[in-house]
């Protein structure tokens, strides 16, 4: 199922993000602007799907810039 999402896995907050990863908010907002987090725009809000976040950690998407 890679490169689709599952309808019936719920979007999350970025509090709930921050949590499932174990770090702050400000560094999910960040993320999201300098590493390209995957993250969907809902009005006003960012949503995100645990499999994307998940698929992205693995791919070395969060690694520092020398770690890659």
């Amino acid at each position: 199922m890679r490169g689709r999402i599952n309808v019936a896995e719920p979007w999350l907050s970025a509090d709930d993000i921050a949590a499932h990863l174990g770090i702050t908010k400000d560094t999910v907002y960040t993320w999201i602007a300098e590493k390209a987090m995957p993250a969907h725009k809902v009005g006003r809000l960012w949503k995100f799907q645990a499999s994307e976040i998940d698929d992205w950690v693995r791919r070395g998407g969060a690694a520092a810039e020398g770690d890659k």
